[in-house]
């Protein structure tokens, strides 16, 4: 595992919180995954959207800060697909599509078993500041 994530994430109460699980990672890209409880869905009963939104942020996240230079996100968007119930185990796939000095746009599927739940677009901006752990 990366030592930045590790970092981050022991600093993550929210991540932490959701019992976000870290299943691979490394410079662009990671993979996380998570069970989706009770008390995270909404007045439908289906998860809220903000737990697959939470789950792709925080994969977009651990993936552009683990190449060393510290990363913000500065945009970001969602498209849900379909519904998430509480007991669905869903899993975030984070993957650099581009890398620049200052920029860098990421793309992140969220799956339930074989199906697309929401896809995810989120851009980062590097900071020149590095992780010094």
């Amino acid at each position: 595992m990366n030592t930045i994530v590790d970092y981050m994430y022991q600093h993550d109460a929210f991540s932490q919180w959701l019992g976000i699980r870290r299943i691979a990672e490394g410079e662009g890209h990671c993979t996380l995954e998570m069970e989706v409880r009770p008390e995270m869905v909404n007045g439908f009963g289906i998860a809220h959207g903000a737990m697959t939104y939470a789950l792709a942020d925080s994969a977009l996240a651990f993936a552009s800060n683990a190449r060393g230079r510290k990363a913000v996100s500065i945009e970001t968007s969602i498209n849900h697909l379909k519904p998430v119930m509480a007991g669905d185990i869903i899993t975030a796939v984070a993957e650099e599509t581009s890398l620049g000095h200052k920029l860098a746009i990421y793309h992140v599927r969220v799956t339930r078993g074989q199906d697309l739940v929401a896809l995810f677009k989120g851009v980062v901006y590097r900071k020149e500041e590095e992780w010094n752990l």
